[in-house]
Parts: structure tokens; C-alpha cells; sequence
């Protein structure tokens, strides 16, 4: 079976840890065989790259990736870091929570 993780394509995250803590930024998607994720703006590093039929060449400035345990998801209510619990609900479907809150994340 696959493993669960707390964050999403999609997600608000804040960085808890690395030279970019305290930002925030959306997750571009989630690397889970090496647990990692890809965050827009954060963990910013440059690329010598060469020229292509398609692209010009030069320094590009790209997204790397950054460890799942370094990102924690942003409380939907006051936007501070927050874990993530899983829940049922009344019309049997299993939602996150954000256990800060309690807020449901999924809608």
C-alpha cells in the first residue's frame, strides 16, 4: 500500500527549516519515492544550462526540491503552521484536518 503524506499538490505550505524558514509558498507536486516536495518560489538555485533548438541558453533560476519533514501545512484559519489529522465525515468521506483549528482542509 502506498504511504499517506500530510501534503498535497496544491497545498499552502510554510518552510520550517533551510535558508528559505518562515516562507510560504503552493506545493507544484510531491515527490514520494524520495519524500520530497516542490515548492513554487522556495529553494530557488541556479542552472548553467546550454542552448537547445527550443530554449536559450545561461543561468536559469528553478525550484529544488525540499524534504516533506522541512514543510508543514498552513492553517487555513490564521495561517501559521499546522499538522494534519484525517477525519470521517458525516457522508462517509475521510477528510485532513488541520489540527491547530480544526478546520477542514479538503473540501
Amino acid at each position: 500500500m502506498a504511504e499517506k503524506f500530510a501534503v498535497k499538490k496544491g497545498d499552502k505550505v510554510i518552510v520550517l527549516a533551510g535558508k528559505d524558514k518562515g516562507r510560504t509558498g503552493e506545493v507544484v507536486s510531491v515527490l514520494r519515492d524520495d519524500r520530497r516536495a516542490i515548492v513554487s518560489g522556495i529553494n530557488m538555485v541556479k542552472r548553467h544550462t546550454k542552448q537547445s533548438q527550443t530554449e536559450e541558453g545561461g543561468i536559469i533560476s528553478k525550484e529544488a526540491s525540499i524534504h516533506l519533514s522541512n514543510i508543514a501545512l498552513q492553517d487555513p484559519k490564521d495561517g501559521k503552521a499546522t499538522r494534519v489529522g484525517y477525519k470521517h465525515l458525516d457522508d462517509g468521506r475521510k477528510v485532513r484536518f488541520a489540527k491547530r483549528s480544526g478546520e477542514v482542509i479538503d473540501i
